[in-house]
């Protein structure tokens, strides 16, 4: 049995050999098949932008040379920015047996379709687009020149540089303290405590058209002009649609295309509402301000009323003076209009003088006393009631005065005062109001009016020679109850 087991092996080694001579030969076989196919195969692009397929090019440099051709053309007017291509270019190879790509024709698609873009910063303000600039620095230099219209630049960067310098909270602190000591100004001095601005502002990075983008300058602009929102207009009297159209920079067209219910031969009715459109600022420029002034202080008037002065007279007794005070306000302007004024502090540094006036509260009775006051100033009787001349004489004669005042002989109401052509002249006419009338003649003038109430001893008018007269005199007349009195009986 063994005898047979021997001879097995020997068959074995030489189907195993067969075999190793069988393998090896498809293996060459094979690798001489996949090398000229390897050969065979061609490397193409496919090419997509943003995510989408074109097409498939085999030459990548068709594409990159023209995109950047496109770039250096639009750099020759915009070479200050950061030009490139807005998409998102990108190639995928493959390799492939026969191919099929066209390279003029993905290159014209992408000629015609690809934009070129200038990365920028995004200025927002309250959400609303103001611009597109070069970088932020631009953007927030367009927005200091706008505070600096009512705030100087050099304020600016004292507030900004003080706002960098309080981050730590030791200089936080600090910061506080500061704030609650007094600002300490002399008058006519003032400080500028803060800058702000009354809506949102943002930045952000996009890739705009070049076109859109705005220079510092541009930018001023365009914050300083706003941005257009509608309005209505109400119609004053004598305002046609010219007027009201130049007035929010519109043409007639403009203004009849936003007012469905106007035409050109339209009549305006006062108050009539129009819509309009107008230029409204993007954002207010806030400013807090500390400011010392000195002011005045109006004195107060006090009066007081005497019985020793009559009505209708007053006098001073006490010149009044204005004081003066240091005023430190916080004011609060919006575009350069107060909207916000507090009083900080006020010190007194010269007190007000209080003016005091007296006023005279004595009336003037219009009844006599029944005692009569010499009606002239001295000067002696020339002649007395009586027969002179072979007429009566009926009053009493008074001449040589040293003073040609003449004087009411007690209180009354003056009944008459003009020229009598009876003789009697320039003649006032007294009524005392208890029976007795006096009468004044010759008078050169007469200073009283038919009406007034007249005190004893005042001044009613000047002694004359008017009418019927011998001479500068005064003729003077008494009468009780209507009846002819010898003027000394009341003297």
């Amino acid at each position: 049995m063994w005898g047979v087991n021997s001879k097995i092996p020997g068959k074995l080694d030489m189907l195993i050999k067969i075999g190793i001579i069988v393998c090896t030969a498809i293996f060459l076989t094979f690798s001489t098949v996949y090398a000229n196919e390897n050969d065979a195969l061609e490397e193409i692009y496919h090419v997509y932008v943003d995510g989408k397929h074109i097409g498939k090019i085999d030459d990548k440099t068709v594409i990159e040379e023209m995109m950047n051709a496109k770039v250096e053309e639009k750099e020759k007017d915009f070479g200050a920015y950061d030009i490139a291509i807005g998409e998102n270019v990108s190639f995928v190879s493959e390799r492939m047996f026969n191919p099929a790509y066209n390279n003029s024709r993905v290159r014209d698609h992408l000629k015609d379709n690809l934009s070129v873009k200038a990365e920028a910063v995004e200025l927002e303000i309250d959400d609303q687009t103001v611009g597109y600039f070069k970088n932020k620095e631009t953007a927030e230099n367009v927005l200091k020149k706008y505070k600096a219209k009512y705030a100087d630049e050099e304020t600016l960067d004292e507030l900004a540089a003080d706002q960098e310098n309080n981050n730590s909270d030791y200089e936080k602190q600090a910061l506080v303290n500061h704030e609650q000591e007094e600002t300490t100004l002399a008058p006519g001095d003032s400080i500028i405590t803060d800058v702000l601005l009354s809506e949102n502002v943002s930045f952000s990075s996009q890739n705009v058209d070049p076109s859109k983008m705005l220079t510092e300058e541009q930018g001023l602009k365009m914050l300083e002009k706003g941005t257009l929102v509608d309005k209505t207009h109400k119609v004053d009297k004598g305002e046609v649609l010219g007027d009201i159209a130049e007035q929010y920079d519109l043409t007639v067209d403009e203004l009849l295309d936003l007012n469905d219910n106007l035409t050109e031969d339209s009549i305006l009715q006062i108050d009539q509402e129009l819509q309009v459109t107008d230029h409204e600022a993007f954002v207010d420029v806030i400013v807090k301000e500390e400011q010392m002034k000195e002011e005045t202080i109006d004195y107060e008037t006090e009066v007081i009323e005497s019985d020793d002065m009559y009505k209708g007279d007053e006098k001073v007794k006490q010149e009044g003076q204005k004081g003066e005070k240091e005023v430190h306000y916080a004011l609060e302007t919006n575009n350069g209009d107060v909207t916000n004024k507090e009083v900080i502090d006020e010190e007194i540094t010269k007190e007000p003088i209080k003016e005091i006036i007296v006023k005279g509260t004595k009336v003037v009775s219009s009844r006599g006393t029944g005692s009569l006051h010499w009606p002239t100033v001295s000067g002696y009787v020339s002649s007395n009631v009586g027969e002179r001349w072979g007429s009566m004489h009926k009053g009493m004669d008074i001449a040589r005065p040293s003073d040609r005042s003449i004087l009411a002989a007690d209180n009354g109401t003056v009944e008459s005062a003009g020229y009598d052509s009876s003789g009697y002249g320039n003649k006032i006419v007294i009524n005392h109001n208890n029976g007795l009338k006096t009468v004044y003649a010759h008078l050169s003038s007469i200073s009283v009016s038919p009406g007034e109430t007249v005190e004893k001893g005042s001044k009613i008018g000047v002694m004359g020679a008017t009418g019927n007269s011998t001479g500068v005199h005064l003729h003077f007349e008494v009468y009780k109850n209507g009846s002819l009195q010898n003027p000394q009986d009341y003297l």
